[in-house]
């Protein structure tokens, strides 16, 4: 072996090992929407004295995360979201409502001297506010003295011996302490029952207590820290949450959830199963039919597609990547996709071996190797350009899809250029594997390029043919979104998403009417796949939510919450305005990238046909009456990943033709170009098709929408980087005036002026 096939072939039993290791001895960290639970976005909005900024809202996540530790919640997770919101992650949680009282309220408790009854302010004072008393008697309320952030502690407890009942004992800071001690001795000067000798406790502006400071306190003498108790007809359960509310403390900021997500743990289980079966039988799929089209080279890119899978994995859980459903998704489609680079080289390597005869194997392969990775490098380049889009302007799960997607190209590589090529190299050095061309899959053409060279089909002799077919499909599509109109998820219309489970078969009409009676006349109520209900409405909070369900038993027997999705209104908005900047960002992100590495003509016509397939994407979803959401974002900026990936191979085979043949025509050029890389597009294509088919087959309701658009996208991206980017670009050529592309120079180093590397498969005979 050579020294660089040697350092290959170390570098990656090092790295297989390492991840083989990391793989038996660590758990990948799944996601709420994988193992079940509650997900909360809190958003923090500007009080009267705070404003809410990153400082303010962390000292919010503090409070928060008390309460929750409060709640015994297994391993909970609260991070900050830019400036203003904070994301709480509930495992096991699956009815959020005591959750949510007990997060989301303000908890603003403040205590204040009565100066009245009703609007009656003591002269000389300053004015608060006038609020009703327990008993609804409006109070005239001093400004607020001390704030619940000066209670050091509060526990509940039952007074037997006193029949107050349940009651909630206050022990106050020593700064807050000295503060409640001139509180109560100001409220002891004035006499026995008198309103100003009350002192009201406040919490979220509502009177919960205001009781009469005791006769044996003296004036200005006051009541010391830690005797203070709140009573009032307290049940068992509102003692104990308020006393959890008060020690943990106010809040410095109100919160509103803006967006709810809960999902089932059996929903969770059943996708991991579902994704792993799509998995293994699209990825065995994808192994057989590269190992038929290039036989034992397709065989060691199929052990070599294996390592991949491993490492990848392996990077995911040593660098703890949290895994959603569609980062799940996202593994499992980067399989189909890794094989993208082996068939370049394949297929480059075959080329090489057919033009020269005489050149042996190995150095056929080092060729290919050598040609495929400038259209290996800017079609990854692209993937991550989505994936990265997916990451910054994503939120929640799409995100995770985007870090998967990445790490899936990232690996993808390293298993073509650095396994594959250490397990290729050795054995295109067997005589065995040389002689026999039927063996090595790469000295004989494929069945698809014998073909096209055979027949030598003239495919631009009238672009604008092409052209116009593609019109026409984005006019079919652009109906599609005008006619039947595109049915937009609640995660950017706003509102809440509910799907249940029966225990009785329950028919959509029959639902209903059982909410119309129940008062939810206007919830959408559609099937969920296996019998399950789907209910949609604008408005529902947390107590709604559990009525509708108990209607809904009333009719269908248990019921279940299988998934249940709330979006505010404004966060909606916004994500909605996110995914239309991630689009425009998309095309022109990869309109710069692809101006800067080809002609600019290239690079129009690879952003004309990227647009064209967003249209009849978003367009075919319209027709088929399918919703709209953040995965189908996901979907939608890999198919422009995809599609630019195709057709940076078009126009890399095009450069480097055009280079050659400065003379010829460029229609002649792409002609050619075109042939000799179709046996590429279709054989990546079939890859990821064999994985998209097993997951929109077994992947459940929950993928079955997202296969669906990245199966049609890869159809119609497949389609476009042919016929609808090269006819662009020949249009556009024709009013460009820049020159040919320049040939490039031999690659090596120089030993004199103009000297050229020795190819190292060269002993230097000649005859």
């Amino acid at each position: 072996m050579t020294r660089a096939t040697t350092v290959r072939a170390v570098l990656a039993a090092a790295v297989l090992l390492v991840s083989v290791l990391i793989t038996l001895t660590m758990s990948p960290r799944l996601g709420l929407d994988l193992q079940g639970g509650t997900r909360m976005v809190l958003q923090a909005t500007d009080s009267a004295t705070t404003k809410a900024d990153g400082e303010s809202t962390d000292r919010t996540l503090e409070v928060l995360r008390l309460r929750i530790d409060s709640l015994g919640v297994a391993e909970p997770t609260l991070t900050r979201s830019g400036e203003d919101r904070i994301i709480v992650e509930l495992p096991d949680v699956q009815d959020p409502r005591k959750a949510a009282e007990v997060i989301g309220r303000t908890a603003q408790l403040s205590f204040h001297a009565v100066q009245g009854p009703g609007t009656e302010q003591e002269k000389g004072k300053a004015a608060g506010p006038t609020l009703p008393d327990e008993e609804g008697r409006p109070l005239a309320l001093g400004p607020a003295r001390l704030t619940g952030a000066g209670v050091k502690d509060a526990g509940a407890s039952f007074d037997a011996q006193q029949g107050a009942g349940w009651t909630v004992a206050l022990d106050f800071h020593k700064s807050a302490g000295r503060d409640w001690t001139r509180l109560t001795g100001e409220a002891a000067c004035h006499p026995a029952q008198d309103e100003r000798r009350r002192v009201a406790i406040v919490l979220d502006d509502q009177v919960i207590s205001s009781p009469q400071v005791a006769p044996s306190v003296g004036c200005n003498v006051g009541l010391p820290s830690g005797s203070t108790q709140i009573t009032g007809s307290f049940g068992a359960d509102e003692a104990r949450d308020l006393a959890l509310l008060i020690k943990g403390g106010a809040l410095p900021l109100p919160v509103e959830i803006v967006e709810q997500r809960t999902v089932g743990p059996t929903l969770g289980a059943a996708a991991i199963d579902a994704s792993a079966r799509a998995a293994l039988i699209g990825a065995a799929a994808t192994a057989l039919f590269i190992t038929f089209v290039y036989r034992l080279f397709g065989a060691l890119a199929a052990v070599a597609l294996a390592a991949y899978g491993v490492v990848s994995y392996a990077a995911l859980v040593a660098l703890g990547v949290t895994l959603t459903l569609p980062g799940l998704a996202g593994f499992v489609l980067a399989i189909g996709m890794a094989v993208d680079a082996n068939v370049l080289v394949f297929e480059r390597a075959r080329e090489e071996y057919a033009e020269r005869s005489g050149r042996s194997l190995r150095s056929a392969m080092t060729a290919g190797f050598r040609n495929a990775w400038s259209a290996v490098a800017d079609s990854n380049v692209t993937t991550l350009i989505a994936a990265g889009l997916l990451f910054f302007l994503g939120s929640g799960p799409v995100k995770g899809f985007g870090v998967t997607l990445a790490i899936g190209v990232l690996a993808s590589m390293f298993s073509a250029l650095v396994i594959a090529r250490a397990l290729t190299e050795i054995a295109s050095r067997s005589r065995f594997v040389s002689d026999y061309r039927g063996v090595n899959g790469i000295a004989r053409p494929g069945r698809v390029r014998t073909w096209l060279a055979r027949r030598d089909p003239q495919l631009f002799r009238s672009p604008r043919r092409w052209l116009l077919i593609s019109t026409a499909l984005i006019t079919v599509a652009v109906l599609g979104i005008v006619v039947r109109g595109v049915n937009l998820g609640v995660e950017f219309t706003g509102g809440r998403l509910v799907e249940y489970s029966t225990s009785r078969p329950v028919d959509v009409e029959a639902a209903r009417t059982v909410l119309a009676g129940a008062g939810f006349g206007d919830a959408e109520v559609t099937t969920a796949g296996a019998g399950d209900l789907s209910v949609r409405t604008g408005d529902l909070d947390n107590h709604q939510e559990h009525a509708l369900r108990a209607a809904l038993a009333e009719e269908g027997g248990h019921t279940t919450k299988v998934r249940d999705e709330l979006i505010g209104p404004s966060l909606g908005d916004e994500l909605r305005r996110n995914a239309l900047i991630a689009l425009a960002v998309a095309v022109l992100v990869q309109l710069a990238y692809l101006a800067v590495r080809f002609r600019w003509t290239f690079a129009l016509a690879s952003v004309a046909a990227l647009v064209h397939d967003v249209i009849l994407l978003v367009g075919a979803f319209a027709w088929l009456g399918r919703t709209v959401d953040g995965i189908f974002l996901a979907a939608l900026l890999t198919v422009i990943g995809y599609s630019v990936n195709d057709s940076v191979v078009v126009f890399d085979r095009v450069r480097e033709l055009w280079a050659k043949a400065r003379r010829e025509s460029v229609t002649t050029i792409a002609n050619r170009a075109v042939l000799q890389t179709v046996p590429r597009t279709v054989n990546t294509g079939m890859g990821a098709l064999f994985i998209l088919a097993a997951l929109a087959v077994l992947g459940g309701d929950s993928l079955a929408d997202f296969a669906l658009a990245l199966l049609i996208g890869i159809c119609v991206g497949t389609y476009s980087s042919v016929l609808t980017a090269v006819p662009v670009a020949l249009t556009l050529e024709r009013s460009s005036k820049a020159p040919p592309p320049a040939r490039k120079r031999a690659p090596g180093r120089t030993s004199g002026a103009g000297a050229k590397r020795r190819d190292p498969l060269d002993n230097g005979a000649r005859v």
